[in-house]
């Protein structure tokens, strides 16, 4: 992920959603996140998202008002209301770039899809 100060992002990140720093070096960060793996990456040319596109993290039910609540408590940017199935919040990182932390995972999310009248979803499972 492209961000302009390395530093700022880190906190986000590390110190406010709680991924878990594995490396740091002068151009670039590696961090986790569940099963996946953040790499933030210096660019002085970063521009906020203008679209739907987003990460979307998932959380345990019992974790999710905490981290909302310390999220707007920082006062980072809410993008969107929530009109999807399960809790979630949606907000942005330092750069502006959209994000949501989601109580369910993938799986959950196809299942309410699939189940919404007239939804649409393309699914192998």
């Amino acid at each position: 992920m492209a961000v302009s100060d390395l530093e700022r992002s880190l906190v986000f990140y590390r110190d406010l959603l709680g991924c878990k720093q594995v490396h740091v070096w002068d151009s670039g960060a590696y961090l986790e996140a569940g099963n996946i793996w953040l790499c933030l990456s210096p660019d002085t040319s970063v521009q906020p998202s203008k679209d739907y596109s987003h990460i979307a993290f998932d959380i345990e039910t019992e974790k999710f008002e905490s981290l909302s609540k310390k999220i707007i408590a920082s006062g980072t940017n809410i993008w969107k209301e929530n009109r999807s199935e399960g809790e979630s919040l949606y907000f942005c990182d330092p750069d502006g770039q959209h994000l949501e932390i989601h109580v369910g995972d993938l799986a959950s999310r196809l299942k309410a899809m699939k189940n919404k009248k007239g939804g649409h979803c393309d699914s192998t499972t």
